[in-house]
């Protein structure tokens, strides 16, 4: 088995804590907040694509990020050298947030031993070699498939990010958190005319996970299934109909058009089309909407966030009402309320902010197939790529990978070139049937904020949603 490296231990190897916590207290001295963030992160990417091993990478990083909170002013250094000559660089550039001092020190997060997920470095799961022959075994297994079969392309990747936060009053946190995904991309060609079918997903596990055939090779079939029908689809009407959504990985249409107008900053700063909402119906009856990062081995889970907060379950829309805001810690003291674990950050250069990590809706009590039947003229769309929102206002542009026409309750056939149309608010309250099969999503979603990325997770059961736009090209 591949050697994992030496754990990230910076107070033994490169700080003395007690220097380093000197140091932190002078930079906050007079703020409400502050800590010092440090990581080391390390990553594989292995592609095989095309018959043969494309790329091989491997990346390693490290370094601090030192903040001092006064009110709505943030000030942040961050370095690659961990020494302390750079912290105390940091030191002077962030207590600039600072100025004359005056603030109220909040209360610290309260202590957590939650874990979630294993700390073992996923990437020494295997030899190099073994990872190899299995995406070659992989490719030979698909093009064994179907001779429409034309090209396809798999990837393994895996990440170990390792955390200590140590905060002024010296208390200190440490997090290790692993990061794996597998994907399979088949394109297929029938006279001339060539569709892609992708699948994959992953979660904080290792990668041993992903690469048996009993996991594998069904996200291979559903790949193929993906493009095998696209090959014949039509092309999407345009117009307004009633959209079912299917469930798992369409919840990505709830975090984008929802989530992100629920995060707490944007409310606090009353840009977000649901500012001003708490307490009042936002969404249909029957529509509860978690974000829960507290789910094991789940893609957005953390045992703690990048404050040092303890991840929650917390309800954000119950029963249609809205009951709570995603916060980090400068939000939530800003606005009153208590810190829900949302403070994330994408490394040790970015400050955090309320970012998402496990949403999904909890399902109903309809049969998923008695929602589908029950549409006269619509659109039943189980696979989304790319989309656009709007926080201010909660329009959303969403292209579906997989959809169907569905006419007098029976689907028809696959559709090709449709886009969702719509804004998060009325969409909500146009929910006019939840299914019964709540289901979260394979471990595959990446969620972008303020230019910083981080994985996150998304699940809903089967809905309809009434009065959708629909763009395509046959009118």
């Amino acid at each position: 088995m591949t050697q994992s490296a030496k754990p990230f231990a910076p107070f033994e190897t490169n700080f003395d804590e007690n220097t380093a916590l000197s140091i932190l207290r002078e930079a906050v001295a007079g703020a409400d907040d502050g800590e010092l963030f440090l990581e080391r992160r390390r990553s594989e990417a292995l592609v095989f694509d095309d018959g043969k091993l494309k790329t091989a990478s491997y990346d390693a990083s490290e370094g601090f990020g030192l903040r001092a909170v006064k009110g709505e002013t943030a000030g942040y250094a961050h370095a690659t050298t961990l020494n302390e000559h750079a912290l105390q660089r940091a030191c002077e550039t962030a207590r600039l947030a600072v100025g004359s001092g005056g603030g109220t020190w909040a209360e610290p997060p309260t202590p957590t031993n939650q874990r979630l997920y294993t700390d073992a470095d996923p990437m020494a799961d295997a030899e190099f070699s073994v990872k190899i022959d299995t995406l070659k075994e992989i490719d030979d297994f698909a093009r064994s498939l179907d001779k429409r079969i034309v090209q396809v392309s798999a990837s393994l990747t895996a990440s170990l990010q390792e955390v200590e936060i140590l905060r002024p009053e010296g208390s200190r946190v440490r997090d290790v958190r692993p990061l794996t995904r597998f994907n399979v991309s088949i394109i297929v060609d029938k006279d001339g005319r060539r569709e892609t079918g992708s699948a994959g997903g992953g979660g904080r596990h290792g990668l041993s996970m992903l690469m048996k055939p009993e996991h594998w090779k069904p996200v291979v079939q559903e790949a193929l299934r993906v493009a095998v029908v696209n090959l014949s689809a039509e092309p999407a009407p345009a117009g307004s109909f009633d959209v079912v959504l299917g469930n798992g990985w369409p919840g990505i249409l709830l975090h984008e058009a929802v989530g992100h107008g629920l995060e707490g900053d944007f409310n606090r700063k009353k840009t977000s089309a649901f500012a001003g909402m708490m307490g009042k119906r936002i969404a249909a009856k029957g529509v509860t909407v978690l974000d829960d990062g507290t789910i094991p081995d789940r893609r957005g889970s953390i045992s703690f966030d990048d404050e040092g907060t303890q991840s929650g379950k917390n309800t954000l829309i119950e029963d249609g009402i809205l009951v709570g805001y995603m916060q980090d810690r400068q939000n939530a003291r800003l606005m009153g309320v208590e810190p829900t674990g949302n403070g994330r950050r994408e490394s040790y250069a970015h400050t955090p902010m309320p970012r998402m990590t496990n949403t999904y809706m909890l399902g109903g009590t309809e049969n998923p197939a008695d929602i589908v039947a029950s549409i006269k003229d619509g659109i039943y769309a189980v696979g989304f790529g790319g989309g656009q929102v709007d926080i201010t206002n909660g329009k959303f542009v969403f292209s579906c990978t997989e959809a169907y026409r569905v006419i007098n309750g029976k689907v028809g056939a696959p559709v090709k070139g449709a886009t969702l149309i719509g804004d998060g608010a009325n969409a909500l309250k146009n929910i006019r049937a939840i299914g019964n099969d709540m289901a979260l999503d394979p471990g595959m979603g990446n969620c972008g904020k303020a230019g910083q990325w981080v994985p996150v997770g998304v699940g809903q059961p089967t809905m309809l949603i009434g009065g959708l736009t629909v763009g395509g090209s046959k009118i």
